[in-house]
């Protein structure tokens, strides 16, 4: 029985790699894609020693002919795990630079656009593909602060819902899941331009935000339902997070 390959972008860190973890663990040959190559390396190398079979490509979603020539030398592909992205800067739409919004639109919508068409020959081709958009809460409610992230993860979203509809009757499944809060190593601090303080206080008096496996866990179960069961969309958040505005913080 041929391998089935998992191909997870932005895999050098958090959700992306607690990804890349589950799906080898499940018996996937992962294809473990990102900008930073030793991060891959290593990743792949890991895996590879538990016995896993994982290759790393460095790659930059944003990049048009990159991404074209990532999937062309791919021999196939079952799963396309959409995860690179990422929020910058946390002003008002009054006060935020239009570069940081282009910015996230870029990796958020365009890469999310631009892997999909790139990979969605080989994925239909499988006869049993499937694609995860990982978006965000952020893409359904708008807060404060957000907005060039709200509009992104909309646009992600937007992606995911439209797919869904266009691909009905291709062996093809479109899976959204939208993770709340989630503690990770770089994601608030890449938010706040490297202020740990501020990331930090994100997650203050948060007893368990979710983890990055916690979101990988949900991508693993939600790739290896039977065929004929698609998640449309999967909201995860911590039990304290009831919504966007409310969150409950231990003082």
């Amino acid at each position: 029985m041929t391998t089935r390959t998992a191909v997870i972008t932005g895999a050098s860190s958090g959700i992306g790699a607690a990804t890349a973890r589950r799906l080898a663990a499940a018996g996937f040959r992962v294809v473990l894609a990102a900008r930073r190559k030793e991060r891959i390396e290593a990743l792949a190398a890991e895996l590879a020693e538990a016995g896993h079979q994982a290759e790393a490509y460095v790659l930059d979603v944003t990049d048009r002919a990159a991404v074209e020539s990532f999937a062309a030398g791919l021999d196939r592909c079952d799963v396309l795990v959409n995860n690179a992205g990422g929020a910058v800067g946390a002003e008002t739409v009054a006060t935020a630079d239009p570069a940081d919004w282009r910015a996230m639109y870029e990796v958020n919508v365009v890469g999310v656009l631009q892997v999909t068409q790139a990979l969605l020959p080989a994925l239909t081709a499988s006869g049993d593909g499937t694609i995860v958009v990982l978006s965000s809460t952020a893409g359904h409610v708008a807060y404060e602060g957000g907005g060039g992230y709200v509009a992104a993860k909309h646009g992600s979203h937007a992606i995911a819902a439209t797919l869904r509809l266009e691909l009905c009757g291709e062996p093809v499944r479109v899976i959204e899941i939208a993770p709340g809060m989630v503690r990770t190593d770089e994601f608030a601090v890449n938010r706040y331009r490297g202020d740990e303080s501020q990331a930090a206080a994100v997650y203050e008096g948060v007893a368990e935000p979710l983890t990055a496996d916690d979101v990988a866990d949900t991508v693993e179960w939600a790739v290896t339902r039977p065929s004929h069961v698609n998640i449309d969309m999967m909201v995860i958040r911590p039990r304290a997070q009831a919504a966007q505005h409310k969150v409950h913080r231990e003082r």
